[in-house]
């Protein structure tokens, strides 16, 4: 199991004929607000493209549905407002868990604590998607300061199927399969 890498998710654009400085072209389907969703992706808007990239990645791949509000709901603006407050609270309401795509970025984001405080009172299904800037970085992370309170994202292949999915860790010796975590259950030592 690894971490996710910002070069890695920068090859997942390419790959799909899309450059960093490209606008993101997604398709037509991802680009409207619609039903449940099995993660919110908290972000920080200075990731824009890698964020395009592991929405794209995460719901190919291994096929969860993900939220991210200029893709997904393109006419809301990041201005910190009520009326968008409410949208974003209404919009995590109808996903099962979020995730904190934690970056070089995420500190400049007036945003993220407060999603991931809502969430994590809302519905306590919270983890950490450290991005790294080094690619094949083994499934270790600490969190800093709060973060190092919840659970943290790597991807990984599932001996199941035998095909890439996330994995949820406490540390790197208790983890589980990241739909699992989504029904509810804990991590496990192994």
């Amino acid at each position: 199991m690894a971490l996710y890498s910002a070069a890695e998710l920068w090859q997942v654009l390419q790959n799909s004929g899309q450059t960093r400085t490209a606008s993101i072209n997604l398709s037509e389907s991802s680009k409207s607000f619609s039903g449940n969703y099995d993660i919110f992706l908290s972000h920080s808007s200075l990731d824009a493209g890698t964020v395009a990239a592991l929405k794209q990645h995460i719901e190919e791949t291994m096929g969860f549905s993900v939220y991210v509000y200029w893709i997904n709901d393109p006419a809301l603006t990041r201005a910190i407002s009520k009326e968008n407050a409410r949208t974003i609270k209404s919009r995590m309401d109808v996903c099962t868990s979020l995730i904190y795509a934690f970056s070089e970025n995420s500190s400049q984001s007036k945003w993220m604590p407060w999603e991931l405080g809502y969430f994590d009172g809302k519905k306590n299904r919270v983890a950490i998607l450290p991005i790294t800037t080094e690619r094949n970085q083994l499934n270790s992370y600490y969190g800093q300061e709060y973060l190092g309170l919840y659970p943290y994202i790597t991807k990984g292949i599932s001996t199941g199927t035998n095909k890439e999915t996330l994995w949820v860790h406490e540390n790197e010796s208790t983890y589980m399969n990241f739909r699992s975590w989504l029904s509810g259950m804990d991590p496990l030592k192994r």
